[in-house]
């Protein structure tokens, strides 16, 4: 993967662009900045879960409800910052007809984790690039996780071991951590469980001229 060049220049104006990430993520802000982007961070400031609401009353798809909300906040943050290049993401999960939500207590996650126990869910992670109040690209990738069928002293060593840093994920895991350690299969690009389609994301940067080609 070629990364973004720091002094690259923006073909249409000649001026450096300006990257900003419409999110708190630290994992997406690091994998950005891993690819190369300086990426400034400012948290959009919309309501996600009325959003959410909404559309799932329309019978919204969970990757279209993913790519949704990554086109609001992008715009939420584009029309305050003029110029910038605005990275606006979001995830979705579900397992058939139920849709899952990010939880507050351990005692949910582990409610949570006992009906995903050796069942498949599928986790769907959107892009949006905005610029000027307008959304210039967005794109949504999917992933399919099978958790094992783990013993309940298990799952209660995990949660003790985990401990309330999961409840930042929709799926009560980070598979780069102790997370990995609930799955039998994983089907899916790594970056998109993660909660960020970075492949597609470069690549619609380099074609409008915003990365290495």
């Amino acid at each position: 993967m070629k990364k973004v060049d720091a002094q690259l220049r923006d073909k249409a104006t000649g001026a450096p662009p300006r990257f900003v990430l419409a999110s708190k993520s630290a994992i997406r802000g690091d994998m950005l900045r891993a690819a190369g982007l300086a990426i400034e961070t400012i948290p959009a400031s919309i309501d996600e879960r009325g959003f959410e609401r909404r559309w799932q009353a329309d019978n919204l798809a969970p990757d279209r409800v993913a790519e949704a909300l990554a086109r609001e906040k992008a715009l939420a943050v584009s029309r305050a910052e003029p110029g910038a290049v605005v990275i606006g993401a979001d995830q979705t999960m579900a397992m058939g007809e139920q849709r899952f939500s990010k939880v507050a207590t351990l005692a949910q996650a582990r409610d949570k984790l006992l009906a995903l126990r050796g069942r498949c869910h599928e986790l769907h992670a959107a892009y949006a690039l905005a610029r000027d109040g307008e959304v210039v690209a967005s794109g949504v990738a999917s992933a399919r996780l099978t958790m094992r069928n783990f013993s309940d002293a298990f799952l209660d060593d995990y949660l003790d071991r985990a401990g309330e840093g999961i409840l930042g994920s929709v799926g009560c895991y980070q598979l780069e951590g102790l997370g990995v350690t609930l799955f039998e299969a994983i089907e899916g690009d790594y970056f998109t469980i993660l909660g960020l389609p970075l492949l597609p994301l470069l690549a619609a940067l380099r074609e409008r001229g915003l990365a290495t080609a």
